[in-house]
């Protein structure tokens, strides 16, 4: 069956542009199409995609809005940014609201299809810059204490894979345990991290030295 990715982007070019990419490759298949994110809940729960792409900057409610909203509901969904420039601000409201990443539009049609697969991998589509950005982030809203958290040696192990770059997969054979062990360990440390994503759990485990 293939995954089923939602768009959500005002400008018209680009967006049936991704509408014929995505369907017409094996993998991936156009779950729903809107120029805007106003009922973007109600899109959700209709449509039932496994990927959603999320124009950054949208008339009406923006991305970073609507990713706070579908996090309310739907903590599984990955939720990939559209932006122009990787140096914005918004990129890091957005993260932190529960995007699992971001793509640059100039390399939407190059690197969609590897961006879609990291996120459903558990990766983070990030680059090291925003992942700079992230972390500065995190350390200017900390009271500066380090924070100790309740993580079992197995969470710390997932954790640390994590800060490495692994993916589910690579972690799951790491360990020797199954993907969806690895998924339901990572749920108990974004809950444990008070976190949305794994970018934010790893800017948070290197400033907290948790791993």
């Amino acid at each position: 069956m293939k995954t089923g990715v939602l768009i959500y982007e005002d400008n018209t070019d680009l967006c049936e542009a991704l509408v014929q990419l995505l369907n017409t490759s094996d993998n991936y298949t156009c779950a729903g199409a809107f120029q805007n994110c106003t009922n973007v809940i109600n899109d959700l729960q209709t449509l039932k995609p496994q990927v959603i792409l999320m124009d950054i900057d949208m008339p009406g409610r923006n991305g970073t809005e609507a990713v706070q909203l579908i996090r309310q509901v739907d903590k599984e969904v990955k939720i990939i940014m559209l932006t122009v420039f990787d140096d914005n601000k918004n990129v890091i409201a957005a993260i932190c609201a529960g995007a699992s990443g971001y793509l640059l539009k100039k390399h939407c049609f190059e690197k969609l299809f590897g961006a879609i697969a990291e996120s459903l991998e558990g990766g983070a589509p990030l680059s090291a810059n925003i992942a700079r950005m992230l972390l500065e982030h995190l350390a200017q809203t900390s009271s500066g204490t380090i924070e100790k958290y309740d993580l079992t040696v197995r969470e710390k192990e997932i954790l640390n894979g994590l800060v490495k770059g692994f993916s589910y997969k690579m972690i799951a054979g790491s360990l020797n345990i199954s993907f969806e062990t690895v998924k339901s360990h990572i749920r108990n440390i974004y809950e444990k991290l008070h976190v949305h994503n794994q970018s934010e759990a790893v800017a948070k485990a290197l400033k907290n030295r948790v791993v």
